[in-house]
């Protein structure tokens, strides 16, 4: 079996790759949804492991993206350079999505990026499903990565949710829910607007964005969501 290191090449990675790829794996991500074209069948645990090994190599990522498999592809995103990474790499990437899996992965590195909140307001208007849901997946990875972030960049989020929640495909509605929920969560100030837009969304005639809006209430309101946003406005002793 191939051993791979920083100094491996993407031929030699996607050989790996090939090497432990699993059939069983690949028909099982179907339950989930996830389109397995271009998958070997390898976990993302399994994935990332690879990505530690062999380390951040810029050029060598873009190799490894042109593969077309989804796993090499995966690698890639985790191990290119998010400061070296330009919007119209990300616009060139993003017209390939197929598959969730694929966009929620790789949106982890566009949030990365210095042009990650141009890349939101564009993906958002961009009528393709998976390209669409990149932007609200990069709200949701936002408020992980962006610790510094002034909150009033997830407010200006809020309009932008609240325009797309009657999108009715599967993919993008969900990612317009995840992102609501995630913005809500990150701050007892940030809780409140973000609560208040999901029960204008449960209460609007349309089924998609009632489903979205009652689905958040559920979570903001959950005790244990609010005794987490309670913790974090405690003073530490």
């Amino acid at each position: 079996m191939t051993e791979l290191s920083p100094e491996s090449s993407a031929e030699e990675i996607v050989a790996h790759l090939r090497e432990i790829g699993s059939e069983e794996n690949r028909l099982g991500m179907l339950r989930y949804g996830i389109k397995i074209d271009r998958a070997l069948g390898i976990s993302h645990g399994v994935q990332r492991q690879i990505a530690k090994r062999i380390k951040r190599n810029h050029e060598r990522a873009f190799t490894l993206w042109e593969t077309g498999i989804m796993e090499a592809q995966f690698i890639a995103s985790v191990t290119a350079d998010p400061k070296r990474f330009s919007a119209a790499d990300a616009k060139r990437w993003a017209a390939t999505f197929d598959s969730w899996d694929i966009v929620d992965g790789v949106s982890d590195l566009f949030v990365d990026t210095d042009s990650w909140r141009q890349l939101i307001d564009a993906f958002a208007a961009d009528e393709r499903e998976f390209v669409r849901r990149t932007a609200f997946a990069m709200m949701a990875w936002s408020v992980v990565h962006r610790k510094k972030e002034p909150e009033t960049t997830f407010l200006e989020f809020l309009p932008i949710i609240e325009a797309h929640a009657n999108d009715r495909r599967n993919f993008v509605k969900k990612a317009v829910n995840w992102a609501l929920r995630s913005i809500g969560k990150r701050s007892t100030s940030l809780h409140a607007p973000v609560l208040a837009l999901a029960e204008k969304l449960a209460n609007t005639t349309d089924k998609t964005a009632r489903w979205i809006g009652k689905d958040a209430i559920r979570e903001l309101s959950h005790p244990k969501t609010l005794e987490r946003l309670a913790a974090k406005t405690r003073p530490r002793t």
